[in-house]
């Protein structure tokens, strides 16, 4: 039988309307959808529609939405083999000392693995999230050994303008000898101060062994301790580009231990001032010398040397990590004197990675303050700054 024309263009508006809807039953009966199926999809309306089907809500006319059927889970649908499935998305795991989370005083920290917001944040704790307790081991500086510590200039003869503390006989040192640092930190207190300051103690030491130096019986020529009291607070606000997250002061002593001629020591007072972005972070740490309260200065003119104040640049990339520290002693003329040290942290084989510190100027150690002297080191890292 022919259709007149009307009828037949009349049958052909259904049949294109209708196939889009039979098409949409047929698939929803052969289909079933679950949530995780419908993250990958882009458009914001057909992913809203995608969590509609997969849990059950469906919408009347005019726009009210009907409440999902409850099922047991005897009775949940399975998800299609063809129906494409995404992994949840799980973030990169917390560092080791973050995994266990001690209950705090008050209630404050939640139950789960602490959450860092940022660089300075996972080393300092700085937000409430982030929070470990106290009296806990913490990272602090970088922890290394570099058997190969090679000098250009070694100084064979320590000296200060303070009487008494010059060496006139030659020290007989090798070029070539090893360096170590340990470096921790524990906290005393926190959330003082409108539950934005932190209380800690840090202790760093660097040895340099003459391992090498046979004809000395392979000594210890220099050995640094560093205690430290620290008041740290988070802080928010930008500057330049920068996000300013952390001030700080603190009472630093450093000696190494050592009687006359040897003997080095120095007092400061120390502030902090931390910000960062993305995977920069930049630490100005000004200082202030305490005067001796009897005798003389082991080191008087220490200062001119070791710098006012230090500038620490580092950068995370991937499996790397650069630091760049600068010092300088903020004074011209004679007194200009100062140093940079270049660390490149790199992977060695899974967990091993390797460690190169370059250093140049003056103060690579108390014994050497005042003695100028280009420094490479090669050896291990074992605790980077972030």
């Amino acid at each position: 039988m022919i259709l007149p024309k009307a009828l037949r263009g009349l049958a052909l508006v259904l049949i294109h309307s209708l196939a889009p809807l039979a098409a949409t039953s047929a698939l929803a009966q052969v289909e079933t959808i679950s949530p995780e199926g419908c993250v990958g999809i882009d458009s914001d309306f057909e992913r809203l529609a995608c969590y509609d089907r997969a849990v059950g809500r469906h919408r009347r006319p005019g726009g009210i939405e009907e409440a999902p059927q409850a099922t047991s889970p005897d009775s949940a649908p399975e998800s299609s083999p063809t129906t494409p499935q995404r992994e949840p998305f799980v973030g990169p795991p917390p560092p080791a000392e973050m995994m266990a989370r001690p209950a705090v005083a008050g209630g404050l920290a939640e139950a789960g693995p602490p959450v860092a917001s940022s660089l300075l944040d996972s080393r300092w704790e700085l937000t409430r999230n982030a929070k470990l307790g106290t009296f806990g081991m913490r990272a602090f500086k970088p922890v290394y050994l570099l058997p190969a510590f090679y000098t250009d200039s070694p100084n064979q003869f320590p000296s200060s303008p303070e009487p008494g503390h010059s060496v006139t006989e030659s020290e007989n040192l090798d070029e070539v000898e090893a360096k170590f640092q340990i470096s921790f930190k524990t906290k005393i207190a926190q959330e003082l101060f409108g539950h934005r300051g932190d209380l800690w103690f840090g202790y760093t030491q660097s040895s340099r062994w003459q391992v090498y130096n046979s004809e000395l019986s392979r000594p210890f020529r220099e050995t640094n301790y560093e205690p430290e009291l620290m008041l740290v607070f988070h802080t928010s606000y930008e500057l330049l580009g920068l996000d300013g997250r952390l001030l700080g002061v603190s009472l630093n002593h450093q000696s190494n231990g050592t009687d006359l001629p040897y003997s080095r020591s120095w007092n400061r007072v120390i502030g902090m001032i931390g910000f960062e972005r993305d995977a920069w972070t930049l630490v100005a740490r000004p200082w202030w010398r305490l005067p001796e309260v009897a005798g003389g200065e082991d080191n008087p003119d220490l200062e001119d040397y070791a710098g006012r104040g230090d500038l620490l640049l580092v950068r995370r990339l991937r499996e790397h990590e650069i630091s760049l520290m600068a010092r300088h002693s903020l004074r011209g003329g004679a007194s200009s004197h100062g140093a940079v040290e270049l660390g490149w942290v790199f992977p060695i084989h899974r967990d091993l990675k390797g460690y190169l510190q370059i250093f140049h100027g003056y103060a690579e150690s108390l014994i050497d303050y005042n003695q100028s002297s280009t420094r490479i080191g090669l050896g291990i890292s074992l605790l980077e700054w972030y």
